[in-house]
């Protein structure tokens, strides 16, 4: 229980800062990489949104394979 609390918690951390950090620039940021053929477009948006996606899912998988691994180490010491 107390590790999920600390996950709820991380993850509001997270989500309440992300949006501060994922602000995109506005047009004509200068320096950006420009072939000619259409504007600058940073992808960090989206991209950050997925680690930040997939690091929930993982941290699901842990918790979920800990769980199990307790259950297992319960019903072997009852026998």
């Amino acid at each position: 229980m107390k590790a999920y609390k600390f996950l709820a918690f991380a993850a509001v951390a997270v989500l309440s800062i992300l949006p501060t950090v994922v602000m995109a620039a506005g047009p004509g940021f200068g320096g950006g990489v420009d072939d000619g053929g259409g504007a600058c477009v940073p992808i960090d948006g989206g991209l950050s949104m997925l680690v930040v996606a997939g690091v929930g899912y993982g941290a699901k998988l842990v918790a979920a394979n800990k769980k199990k691994k307790q259950g297992t180490q319960e019903a072997d010491q009852s026998k």
